[in-house]
């Protein structure tokens, strides 16, 4: 089994994709230190030596490598990860995708005052800003997040709530 899990920047898809990896007897990926490791340089000079655009190429290529991989895992995906190319419909077609609808403002509370250094898209940003930036991203992602095969909405998502959609 393949568990992709899809989400904003802070929605928790590390922390539930290391407790549900834990629970179903998973390996547990995150996408971005894959793409660190295979890049040999942290995603944030990725992103001003060569750009989003590259980092995305990258990003892409690395989630083939693993969709195409015959083991099963729970992946934390970037925030961006299902927004670009061809990325979502590879990741609906080679697992389970599940989408952490987490309210921007508990986003923007959960990270503010975060080191956001590693988050290349919200780094720059002034703290009053966190907050809007974090809704803009949500508005411009949805259309690619409501795609996801399961969607568990709340503010405090469980891993036990992620095992129940999943299973059904």
């Amino acid at each position: 089994m393949k568990i992709f899990l899809l989400g904003l920047p802070g929605s928790g898809k590390t922390t539930l994709g290391k407790e549900l990896s834990v629970v179903l007897g998973l390996d547990f990926v995150d996408l971005d230190l894959e793409i660190e490791r295979a890049a040999g340089k942290k995603i944030t000079e990725i992103f001003s030596e060569r750009g989003e655009n590259y980092f995305r190429e990258l990003e892409s290529n690395e989630l083939k490598k693993w969709c195409t991989s015959p083991s099963g895992f729970v992946m934390a995906t970037g925030g961006g990860t299902p927004c670009f190319l061809d990325n979502l419909e590879r990741i609906n077609q080679s697992g389970k995708s599940v989408f952490l609808d987490v309210p921007a403002e508990v986003i923007a509370g959960r990270i503010h005052g975060a080191e956001l250094s590693d988050r290349p898209l919200l780094a720059s940003l002034p703290p009053d800003e966190l907050k809007e930036k974090i809704q803009m991203l949500r508005s411009d992602r949805m259309i690619f997040y409501e795609r996801a095969h399961f969607v568990v909405s709340g503010e405090a998502i469980t891993s036990a709530e992620l095992i129940r959609k999943i299973k059904g």
